[in-house]
């Protein structure tokens, strides 16, 4: 019976922060030992950062990558466990992403990744090769700065497994656990017990599923144990590593750790029997297959996981002998998710960026509600781990709200401190209306923010009468006669204002209330809108960071609902009911501006279509025809390829907006983000000649479900009538 002890740890890594990222291997390494471990897991390329992007084609980092692990090798730390520690490696020439596996001051095989991830938010292809020579090694020679520690000239390199005196550990990175043919596959079936697997996957609504999922599977049919250790934390772009850590056995999950966390450092850990995979695998099919599995080159080490046989242990050992019980896993809501993971998000740029605080132009609409509501929530999150006695965090309070090092500050009231980090403005004019203006006031002193609120229509007024001046004409809203240019040009000319105020107060706020440095302005235009472009270019939407930029308003409607119940915020209500509206052309008695009808299709609809243009990677004609099916018992043919052309023609004639984009908080997969997430042309023929005749021409020639859709409905009302 050999019991022992693993561990999966997740850490809060920061794309070249060398120093911080050793300091915090090492922390985990220790945590580690503290509680039995034998083997300890960290996430993706954890000493340079997952995130370094086209740093890692620089030298620097590979060198710098090298001298960190020459510091944790020569660590006592590093003594009497396994380490699985990830950075980049250059072999003969060839740049790598690899694992590199050492135990007592040495380093016992180096292993690249074969398979890279290379769509959506990665660019591994780029900056990595993915070694292809399978259950192939060779020697790779150390640096000198390595050999000096270790005494070792060269050491394995290539596609093989270490095997203990117990048990033999195989290693599988991050996308090699979501490609069709795992490695998992054949090291289980070469008898490779323990598999680690060290991620930096990034956190969107809804995923977590996905990747548990494929956890278990992976050792439900072929046994094993599963070591997941993921990056937690923002690494320095729009992407947040939603951690997670989780130690599955035979399928089934035994250790999972936290998803969304202000922790740098978290350890996970169970304790498990190597009798039970054994006993799992003792299926004649399944040893079959592996009789013919082809044979992995095993690095010998003289260590041993287990604590040794039951008779022979010491009572010391007594208290790691209790087994890990398989749990259920923790799947948080989508709105449950939007309030954390932002929020986190939030933070680390905040303490990373050593800036005073965040500035917000407060409409009094939900998108920048739901922002100014994720700050809370990020206020919330701060004032509980000050409370639970989080050095870390409250040193890193104390210095944003600007208290000095000695002070005895504790940011432990949500309110008080958002009162020091959180500023919120409502830009009004005469084209605003009471109700926004009272409910951004009201939030705003349910979460704490310093709020300002005033009156900007001297500045507009003042840039309306400079262009009469020079151009000799006056331009007029249509509610007044003007044409439709006239009448954008005037929306256009608000929104590009409060951009232009927003960044001035935010650079002379902290001035005025005495303070040092400056904010950080928010920005709220979510998925939709962007995707659409349903947004001024340059307006209060460019900001510093948007953190529901990669958000859809369904969702966002949700985690309203969510944080006024959660987060006792009754006036929250009446943002959900209120309708949508930019709040840019003047009010009369037969015309409000209503977001939905200046877009002609609604919210819902938008989020359809991005997922059919993204995710279903779906061009206009074939969008059209998936519609067609979707939407055919209630919408006409006609009339589904006018909303699909509708959408194309705007998507495309405002794509140029995206390469402006406010860098977002990465959470929808339909993301328009030009930048990183969704490359694809700014300058379209945007009425789609060829597609949209070819929509037309088969439109025409469908029947109209419909009609006979409704034709059903009245029948069946009418007989129900006669009843």
């Amino acid at each position: 019976m050999g019991h022992f002890i693993t561990v999966a740890t997740s850490l809060n890594q920061w794309a070249l922060d060398f120093q911080g990222n050793l300091n915090r291997i090492l922390r985990s390494i220790e945590i580690a030992k503290q509680k039995g471990a034998t083997l300890r897991v960290g996430p993706e390329l954890e000493i340079p950062g997952y995130g370094c992007l086209d740093h890692f084609l620089e030298g620097d980092t590979v060198f710098h990558s090298w001298e960190v692990l020459a510091k944790l090798l020569a660590s006592d730390t590093t003594e009497g466990i396994v380490c699985d520690i990830g950075m980049p490696v250059v072999h003969k020439n060839v740049r790598y992403n690899c694992r590199v596996i050492v135990h007592d001051r040495k380093i016992l095989l180096i292993r690249p990744k074969m398979w890279l991830a290379n769509d959506g938010n990665y660019r591994e292809l780029r900056h990595f090769t993915a070694w292809k020579k399978h259950r192939q090694w060779e020697d790779h020679y150390l640096p000198r700065i390595i050999q000096s520690v270790t005494n070792q000239v060269k050491v394995p390199f290539g596609d093989a497994v270490v095997s203990t005196v117990d048990t033999c550990i195989g290693v599988e990175l991050c996308e090699e656990l979501f490609t069709p043919a795992s490695p998992h596959i054949l090291m289980g079936l070469d008898g490779v017990e323990i598999f680690t697997n060290s991620s930096g996957s990034h956190h969107e609504l809804r995923k977590l599923h996905t990747r548990v999922d494929l956890i278990k599977e992976a050792t439900q049919k072929l046994g094993g144990i599963y070591l997941y250790a993921n990056q937690q934390g923002c690494d320095g772009d729009r992407l947040y590593y939603d951690g997670c850590a989780i130690i599955a056995v035979n399928g089934r999950i035994v250790a999972q750790g936290s998803q969304f966390s202000l922790d740098d450092v978290e350890v996970v850990t169970a304790t498990v029997d190597l009798e039970d995979v054994r006993a799992h695998r003792a299926k004649s099919s399944r040893n079959t297959q592996a009789a013919e599995a082809e044979r992995y080159y095993r690095v010998e080490v003289s260590f041993a996981l287990s604590t040794g046989r039951f008779e022979e242990l010491r009572e010391e050992d007594m208290a790691h002998l209790v087994g890990s019980k398989p749990l259920d896993v923790r799947y948080h809501p989508a709105e449950e998710e939007i309030a954390l993971g932002p929020a986190c998000w939030l933070w680390d740029y905040l303490r990373r960026s050593r800036t005073q605080g965040y500035f917000l132009p407060l409409s009094g609409g939900i998108d920048s509600c739901a922002t100014a509501v994720i700050v809370h929530s990020m206020c919330r999150l701060v004032a509980e781990k000050a409370l639970s006695g989080d050095q870390n965090v409250i040193s890193d309070a104390r210095r944003i709200a600007g208290e000095p090092e000695s002070s005895a500050y504790i940011p432990s009231d949500p309110q008080e401190f958002a009162n020091r980090v959180f500023h919120t403005c409502y830009m009004g004019t005469e084209n605003s209306s009471a109700e926004t203006r009272g409910r951004a006031k009201i939030l705003a002193e349910a979460i704490g923010s310093y709020h300002i609120d005033l009156n900007m229509d001297s500045v507009v007024t003042a840039v309306r009468t400079l262009f009469s001046v020079v151009t000799g004409v006056r331009p007029q809203f249509r509610t007044s006669g003007g044409s439709n240019v006239e009448n954008l040009a005037l929306q256009n000319i608000q929104a590009r204002l409060r951009m232009v105020l927003a960044y001035l107060f935010a650079q002379l706020l902290p001035w005025v209330r005495g303070r040092a440095g400056g904010l950080l302005v928010l920005g709220s235009a979510n998925v939709d809108e962007s995707l659409r472009g349903y947004l001024t270019k340059y307006d209060c939407s460019s900001a510093d960071i948007n953190p529901i930029g990669g958000i859809s308003k369904t969702d966002l409607k949700k985690f309203i609902a969510y944080a006024r119940d959660n987060f006792n915020i009754p006036i929250l209500t009446e943002f959900l009911t209120a309708t949508p509206t930019a709040e840019l052309e003047p009010i009369t008695e037969t015309y409000v501006q209503s977001d939905e009808a200046d877009m002609g299709m609604t919210y819902d609809e938008l989020s359809i279509f991005g997922r059919l243009r993204k995710v279903e990677k779906r061009g206009p004609y074939s969008t059209f025809t998936k519609l067609v099916h979707e939407w055919g018992h209630f919408l006409s043919p006609i009339q589904i390829a006018e909303k699909v052309k509708l959408f194309f023609f705007e998507y495309a004639r405002n794509r140029h907006k995206m390469t402006t984009l406010t860098p977002a908080y990465h959470a929808e997969s339909y993301s328009p983000d030009d930048n990183r997430f969704d490359l694809r042309p700014f300058l379209y023929p945007s009425r789609f000649p060829w597609q949209f005749k070819k929509i037309d021409e088969v439109a025409a020639a469908l029947p109209d479900r419909s009609r006979v859709a409704q034709g059903s409905l009245a029948a069946t009302t009418s007989d129900a009538s006669n009843v």
